[in-house]
């Protein structure tokens, strides 16, 4: 499968929103990667349901939604509703990360776990086989811009592994400090989706960004 490429609109000009979601509707660019953050679990405030759903307006791409919020599996119709195609759930506040996961593909969404810098890829061996999506965090969550943390491409090696010895389909995410000075490296560990933020939106030609992303060798 060719890799895809999800824009986080974290970084996109909010005061343009309709704009930035215009332009990556009209890019190579596969799904909007959406950061939902709370306060509690990550020390900053994104945004909620209302703008979520004010994108899914204008979006001709699936969205992607990662929820840094403490208990998600509150909030999963509500996500659902407000048009989100893949959840994902940070593993660090499920305590029954099963029974969410169950939920997310019941509500008819692509279920996804997230795991924080420090959390170990064997957290993930006995639900592999049911999850869709992982996304591995390559900088600790909250803000954007940080430098990408060198351990990542280990980890998504150990990840690939378990994917494959438990005959999972789950596909590999990454977000955080990912742009062109790595991307080639992450997909060649086993990436399957790219997310980008700055490197997309802080370019003066944003969807040459995304092709320069989505053209890797």
């Amino acid at each position: 499968m060719k890799h895809l490429v999800a824009p986080s609109l974290l970084s996109a000009d909010f005061a343009n929103l309709q704009r930035d979601i215009e332009m990556v509707n009209n890019s190579l660019a596969d799904w909007f990667h959406l950061d939902i953050m709370d306060g509690v679990f990550v020390p900053n405030l994104s945004f909620g349901l209302p703008v979520v759903k004010a994108i899914k307006r204008h979006s001709a791409k699936p969205l992607d939604v990662h929820l840094m919020i403490v208990e998600p599996q509150r909030y999963i119709a509500q996500f659902k509703d407000a048009g989100a195609a893949i959840l994902s759930v940070q593993i660090e506040a499920c305590t029954h990360l099963h029974r969410t996961i169950n939920e997310i593909r019941d509500a008819g969404m692509r279920p996804g776990v997230v795991l924080n810098p420090h959390t170990p890829v064997l957290s993930l061996q006995d639900i592999i086989s049911e999850v869709g999506l992982v996304l591995i965090m390559s900088v600790n969550p909250g803000f954007g811009g940080q430098e990408f943390i060198e351990n990542t491409y280990e980890k998504i090696s150990r990840l690939k592994e378990l994917i494959l010895q438990k005959n999972s389909q789950a596909l590999i995410e990454v977000d955080g400090g990912v742009g062109l000075k790595n991307a080639q490296k992450l997909v060649d560990a086993g990436v399957d989706v790219l997310v980008a933020g700055s490197a997309i939106f802080g370019e003066s030609n944003p969807v040459q960004a995304i092709a320069d992303l989505k053209n890797l060798a």
